[in-house]
């Protein structure tokens, strides 16, 4: 079906892109970028779930016309809401469609950036050179790793660096349960989820400290939540050091700042 198709499918329905979000799972922001026209290309997996969802509309309709509450109807022909969904449609999904699963919400999660890349690499390498030369026994791990941090079937989501210390969390499919420290670099798609929805997953599952990495304001904001709520906000200047190794473990901010300057345009997605 192409992008054409679809905007007739949608006109002659009656749906507001809203609604299409609900349907199909597809996050409302994307859906607007591909009606405007901003993204050509839409990924495959995205495709496929409008294209469901466009061609199950007359169910949708049917079950209204009948007095059955949408919200109340779960079959299999019916793609479920945003707050619906559980770990059983996340294993569904197709292996190139990266996603995080927070509180039955699927949030698409687009290819990273150079940038994001190189500082990620950066860092890890830091962290698991500091730990192998300390003979350390927690584990430094990089996306994508599966993390269910609450221990239910809402929730997974994938860190960009995490620090593992209790190994009994460690699952063949990857960790049940919360890290001891978890890194987030800020992209556009990902400001409200990093900085909001994560904080407080993180708070309440108790990950000891977190770091997210903010490439268009250029700063690093910390909270370490055995010390203080309040989070640490400071520029890309000098060095910053890990709460959970006394900060021992440096982190060269410079470093993270010059690949920002050098590179200005890695930071926009």
């Amino acid at each position: 079906m192409t992008l054409e198709e679809m905007k007739k499918m949608k006109q002659e329905k009656g749906y507001s892109l809203a609604q299409l979000s609900d349907y199909s799972g597809v996050p409302l922001g994307t859906l607007q970028k591909i009606f405007s026209g901003e993204t050509e290309h839409p990924r495959y997996a995205t495709k496929q779930a409008l294209e469901k969802a466009l061609s199950y509309g007359a169910y949708h309709e049917d079950k209204k016309t009948k007095g059955v509450a949408e919200s109340t109807v779960y079959t299999a022909d019916r793609p479920k809401k945003q707050g619906e969904y559980t770990l059983e449609d996340y294993y569904t999904l197709p292996d190139d469609r990266r996603v995080e699963l927070i509180d039955g919400v699927i949030y698409d999660m687009s290819a990273p950036t150079f940038v994001h890349q190189h500082i990620l690499g950066d860092i890890f390498n830091t962290i698991k050179n500091f730990i192998k030369d300390k003979n350390g026994t927690c584990m430094p791990m990089l996306a994508p790793v599966d993390v269910r941090l609450d221990c239910d079937d809402r929730t997974m989501v994938q860190p960009d660096i995490l620090i593992l210390c209790d190994k009994s969390k460690i699952c063949k499919w990857g960790i049940m349960g919360a890290p001891d420290f978890c890194l987030e670099i800020i992209s556009e798609s990902t400001r409200r989820k990093d900085y909001i929805k994560k904080l407080q997953k993180y708070t309440d599952a108790g990950v000891k400290e977190y770091w997210i990495i903010d490439p268009f304001r250029k700063v690093l904001v910390t909270y370490c939540w055995k010390d203080d709520y309040a989070p640490h906000i400071q520029p890309l200047e000098g060095k910053a050091g890990l709460a959970l190794y006394n900060g021992e473990l440096q982190i060269d901010l410079e470093e993270i700042a010059s690949l920002i300057q050098d590179y200005p345009e890695g930071g926009r997605e």
